[in-house]
């Protein structure tokens, strides 16, 4: 079963506790530390589109892509509130292929370490590249390789209004590969409806995604902060960002 064919439906009720508005006050802060105000901005694998509908109160024309057509339908169901809503298309990260350039990529919540292929790593930087103004940034975050090694063999549960979810790890130590397994438990018409998905992450270096930027023409070297906020990550950081510019032409 695809990554979020089931999930996409729960993905909202099961995630209540990502601060996502916090999210969008280190995007901005992030914004105001590298000097760009950008007007239109790509949230690149979006998902259910809570960031693009965030972004979007806030003022910014927002272009919001994702492969899940089921991701992309809450998102849109989500944001039909908004006086300017964004722009919906159902690309991978990989192949991206926009009308025209933007003033800012995100790419945000680990995405990119569903990128399980280097090729396809340097593919998904590349368009990035390709469609964004020069002097643009591009923000990402990613899973540390420690993070995802240290959930190996764990099990966790969530749990939302008529949904139920347990899922578990295990790392693949030559593959690189996070593999998550879930299983779903929704109440339909009374009853207990089970489906499952799995889903993989691969462990990316600092020096790999470093190396994959500048394969892909990013000629600057990123700049790297820890979970939400503006400092250089640390061991306990689970989560990097990465900040980097187009050079200007």
């Amino acid at each position: 079963m695809n990554a979020y064919s089931t999930l996409a439906a729960f993905y909202n009720e099961l995630n209540r506790d990502v601060p996502y508005e916090k999210w969008a006050d280190f995007i901005e802060k992030v914004f105001r530390r590298h000097r760009v105000s950008p007007r239109l901005i790509l949230d690149l694998a979006c998902g259910t589109g809570t960031l693009s509908y965030l972004m979007s109160k806030r003022g910014y024309e927002m272009i919001a892509s994702d492969q899940s057509v089921e991701m992309l339908n809450v998102a849109r169901e989500k944001c039909g509130e908004l006086s300017v809503p964004p722009v919906f298309i159902n690309q991978r990260m990989q192949g991206l292929d926009l009308f025209g350039t933007v003033d800012a990529v995100l790419c945000c919540l680990d995405s990119i370490n569903y990128l399980t292929e280097y090729r396809d790593l340097v593919k998904c930087f590349q368009g990035v590249h390709l469609f964004l103004e020069p002097g643009g940034l591009f923000l990402f975050d990613v899973n540390t390789p420690r993070k995802l090694r240290n959930l190996s063999g764990r099990a966790f549960i969530s749990e939302g209004e008529g949904v139920y979810c347990a899922w578990r790890a295990a790392f693949f130590e030559k593959q690189k590969l996070c593999r998550y397994d879930f299983d779903i438990f929704a109440e339909e018409n009374g009853a207990w409806k089970r489906s499952d998905e799995t889903h993989f992450e691969r462990a990316y270096s600092v020096l790999e995604l470093g190396g994959a930027l500048k394969e892909a023409g990013f000629r600057e070297n990123p700049f790297l902060y820890g979970e939400l906020k503006l400092k250089a990550p640390n061991e306990a950081d689970g989560r990097v960002f990465f900040a980097v510019k187009k050079e200007k032409e």
